[in-house]
């Protein structure tokens, strides 16, 4: 599974990546057939102004989640539970 992370209008920190991958790469477990994950970070001009958006590619579907926080760990942390519930079902639904 390739995970690959964009950060818009900013650098974003070799910590901040590893943590994005280290999350994500989870995701692996629930659901093992995901062809790749695109994460877009960015920055908001409103008080909860991180941005996180995630789209989780699986044959045949394409599963979107984006995620507003004041930190970058927190709405990937949050994204990464609402996919997590989201594969579940899917994967049910297949099975």
């Amino acid at each position: 599974m390739e995970i690959r992370v964009q950060s818009i209008k900013f650098d974003a920190d070799q910590k901040l990546l590893d943590f994005v991958e280290k999350k994500l790469a989870r995701l692996e477990k629930f659901y093992d057939e995901i062809t790749g994950v695109d994460v877009a970070l960015s920055l908001l001009p409103d008080h909860n102004n991180k941005n996180v958006k995630v789209q989780v590619n699986i044959p045949g579907n394409t599963i979107v989640v984006e995620k507003n926080a004041k930190t970058f760990e927190d709405a990937v942390v949050d994204c990464a539970d609402i996919l997590k519930d989201k594969l579940v079902r899917v994967k049910e639904k297949r099975a």
